[in-house]
């Protein structure tokens, strides 16, 4: 009995995920030698923070983490820095950034996202990556980078995978976000360039595949922003996984406090193990 027992307990701790702090974590500036466009503000600079697993779990694999914050600030702790430990426990590097607001210019957070995933292959080999599993999440107006990134870049700064947290996709006016509407792209901008930086309609047949997660009682970011994402991408032919929770709002991160915070862990876990 006692040695079922002992069996019993070890296969039961086996089964649980052990929490290992991240082995290496630095900061660094984006830019090394002066950031590309502007938006005015020469006191915000584009900073990464990288969390990277030990070398005996390290997997290769390689995420850009943009969080959220309706292009105005940005939510580092629960949508950034608190993802590192899960995806090292995984053996996953993570990446950080800490991205400059647009003021109207939205290629100032597109091309920091863009220098972010360049950044990662450029330092690969130094930091156990494969240049072709460096991936790309972002929540909230982050998920709208993060799709922007999967949609419009190319050759080294294509991502080759994109995770996205209840995402503003759309710039058109009667679904999209207004905050991350007015910030990204000003406050009357032509209909042209709402439909150009709306990202569901740039979806092809070489956007990366995708992880979408969403609440159904969004009343923030309006669900049909992921949804339509998820729509466009089945059409071309895109892998993706769509998961719609039935309750939680707005903004939940990878904060215990969401109901479903366990539930969406384990669906996460599964998804970057399916390839």
């Amino acid at each position: 009995m006692k040695r079922l027992k002992k069996i019993l307990f070890t296969a039961f701790m086996a089964a649980v995920p052990v929490l290992l702090p991240a082995q290496k974590v630095f900061d660094m500036n984006l830019w090394q030698g002066g950031a590309p466009n502007s938006n005015g503000d020469t006191g915000d600079t584009a900073k990464v923070r990288v969390y990277l697993p030990s070398a005996k779990e390290a997997t290769g694999r390689a995420v850009v983490i943009c969080p959220g914050g309706g292009y105005q600030h940005l939510a580092m702790e629960h949508e950034g820095y608190q993802w590192g430990p899960f995806f090292n426990n995984m053996g996953i590097a993570a990446i950080v950034l800490k991205y400059r607001m647009p003021h109207g210019n939205p290629d100032v957070p597109l091309s920091d996202a863009e220098e972010a995933i360049r950044l990662v292959r450029r330092n690969a080999a130094q930091w156990g990556v494969n240049t072709g599993e460096v991936g790309i999440m972002g929540s909230s107006a982050g998920g709208h980078l993060a799709s922007m990134v999967a949609t419009r870049s190319v050759k080294d700064a294509r991502p080759d995978f994109q995770i996205l947290f209840y995402p503003v996709i759309t710039m058109m006016p009667d679904i999209t976000h207004k905050g991350s509407h007015d910030n990204l792209l000003g406050k009357e901008p032509k209909k042209k360039t709402e439909r150009e930086y709306s990202n569901d309609i740039q979806v092809s047949r070489v956007t990366p595949r995708a992880f979408i997660a969403l609440s159904d009682d969004d009343h923030a970011v309006l669900p049909a922003n992921g949804v339509s994402y998820y729509t466009e991408l089945y059409r071309h032919d895109v892998p993706a996984s769509l998961h719609v929770f039935p309750s939680g709002g707005h903004g939940w991160g990878i904060r215990e406090s969401f109901k479903y915070h366990v539930e969406m862990e384990l669906m996460l876990r599964a998804w970057l193990r399916s390839f």
